[in-house]
């Protein structure tokens, strides 16, 4: 019991460091995405947002394991999926037909950067813990968050190719990876 009651804890910690990262985050990314009109890394705030939401149901989930809760967890999750996979249908769609071009970012390049090394990191942690304690919920979330670090790689990629090479057009290309990625996590997480 008490080597469950040191995963528990871990796990709540690993939710928490990455609650605080992605609060942060929200923050650099809304004002970094205003000022490059970067449909990217506003799509990349709004996952982070998605992230916030999947801790917060995570360390709800975690304060009393149960199956309800569980399911009701997952539910949570995969509708914030989907809500975020349709922002980024909408607006990198309308970002590529108007040929509207994003200035780069600089302090975007880097909050992603290390976002992405962060979240690999929490990822790895929570996969191990949820697999051990035997939760979905904090698999899955696990599986969220490297997802998030998958997202930052392609976030930096897309930014860096605008600002290094000015393919305008590889900024909302991110934001359709990051809409491929929303849509199969809502269909995981809503299927368990």
């Amino acid at each position: 019991m008490n080597g469950n009651a040191h995963l528990l804890r871990r796990g709540r910690q690993l939710e928490i460091a990455t609650l605080v990262w992605n609060v942060t985050g929200v923050v650099v990314l809304a004002l970094t995405a205003v000022v490059a009109r970067s449909v990217a890394l506003a799509g990349f705030g709004l996952d982070s947002v998605v992230e916030i939401g999947a801790s917060t149901v995570v360390l709800w989930e975690l304060a009393n394991v149960e199956q309800n809760r569980q399911r009701r967890a997952m539910r949570l999750i995969g509708s914030a999926f989907v809500l975020l996979a349709v922002y980024l249908a909408v607006q990198s769609s309308v970002v590529l037909i108007v040929g509207f071009h994003p200035h780069h970012s600089d302090l975007g390049i880097v909050w992603t950067s290390l976002t992405a090394i962060a979240m690999f990191g929490l990822a790895s942690a929570k996969t191990k813990v949820g697999t051990a304690l035997d939760n979905p919920v904090l698999i899955t979330e696990g599986r969220v968050t490297m997802v998030d670090g998958i997202l930052a790689t392609a976030v930096v990629a897309g930014l860096l190719l605008n600002a290094l090479a000015g393919w305008w057009w590889a900024d909302p290309l991110a934001g359709y990876l990051i809409l491929y990625y929303a849509i199969r996590e809502a269909r995981t997480a809503l299927k368990h």
